[in-house]
């Protein structure tokens, strides 16, 4: 089980660039909303992208999805950290509870 972060930890570190935010879901999901400065990181594309994406194994990274009922953000936690990854954590809630909190999402052209 990877480390959990809250919504108001994931906020202050989203504010404080402390924090490397992945979104777990597909490009269609991520292309109509997520996280301040979330990168898209599926499942299947960890091993081959994460080394490029992620260069420091150190890094303060979070991964989410869409809610508590979704696994890809667990997934790609523990693809992560099979690959050396040290600071793993999931915001599992997922942009559904942010959004439901009012906090701004991003949106891709």
């Amino acid at each position: 089980m990877t480390a959990l972060i809250t919504r108001d930890e994931l906020a202050t570190e989203i504010a404080t660039g402390t924090v490397i935010v992945l979104d777990a879901l597909g490009p269609e999901y991520y292309a109509k909303a997520h996280l301040p400065g979330a990168l898209n990181l599926t499942g299947d594309e960890v091993a081959d992208r994460a080394p490029q994406l992620l260069p420091d194994r150190d890094a303060a990274i979070v991964t989410y999805c869409s809610n508590t009922a979704c696994g890809n953000s667990e997934a790609v936690a523990m693809k992560l950290k099979a690959l050396g990854y040290t600071n793993v954590r999931k915001y599992r809630e997922g942009i559904q509870d942010w959004s439901d909190a009012g906090l701004t999402v991003e949106t891709s052209a």
